[in-house]
């Protein structure tokens, strides 16, 4: 399995048979490689409905034919748009022909702002547990620390962990060094961060905060094989 991290939350994981994309803000974000264009993966994931978040994954999934699985609400309103979607739930799992991906909860909040500047409501925010060729990824999506960290690297052993540290909106440095304790990954990379001046970090800093466990930084455009 091939992890590749581009920019803000994007990580797209690569199985021997497909290519997931999580969280797919590529227009408007400085940080990405990524070209919209490009971009023909089979699966979309959504941690919430975010513009972040959701960023460009109307475009690639109708090119694509992809599917994208979210949060139920923000699945309904991704379906309206003509994507062919499949919505779960927080503690939901489900096994499909590319993986099994159960969604855990994450504190933050989860809206989808239109060019009209209306807001629409998409549901509960959350991580994304997936597992593919005996291994587990956990991204954590926007959240803040909380303590069911620990059961769910208790219950599910994780190998990668992508966890936010950009602080004011989610997560800052501290709390995700503590996060990494808590869920015991064999690695955790750092996510969320620079985009914006508000979530500005030194991943550095994170890094020296994580005690007894591997800390990989990886710029955007960057490849780990786990």
């Amino acid at each position: 399995m091939k992890l590749s991290y581009h920019g803000h939350s994007i990580v797209k994981i690569q199985t021997n048979d497909h290519t997931i994309l999580i969280d797919p803000f590529i227009t408007g974000n400085t940080l990405t490689d990524l070209i919209v264009e490009n971009e023909k993966p089979d699966v979309i994931l959504l941690t919430h409905g975010h513009n972040d978040h959701v960023g460009d994954t109307v475009e690639i999934a109708k090119a694509a034919d992809a599917l994208v699985v979210a949060p139920n609400e923000l699945a309904i309103y991704l379906g309206l748009q003509g994507l062919n979607t499949h919505g779960m739930n927080i503690g939901g799992a489900k096994e499909f022909d590319f993986g099994t991906v159960k969604f855990t909860k994450a504190f933050h909040s989860s809206s989808y702002q239109t060019e009209e500047n209306e807001f629409i409501y998409t549901g509960m925010p959350a991580g994304i547990l997936f597992t593919a060729e005996n291994k587990t990824i956990y991204h954590a999506g926007d959240t803040s620390l909380f303590g069911d960290m620990k059961m769910i690297g208790e219950r599910h052993p994780i190998d990668v962990a992508f966890l936010p540290i950009g602080d004011n909106f989610t997560m800052g440095p501290e709390d995700a060094a503590y996060a990494v304790e808590l869920l015991n990954p064999k690695v955790a990379i750092p996510v969320h961060f620079n985009t914006f001046p508000p979530i500005k970090q030194d991943p550095q800093n994170f890094k020296e905060l994580v005690e007894n466990h591997e800390v990989k930084i990886m710029a955007p455009g960057d490849v780990f094989e786990c």
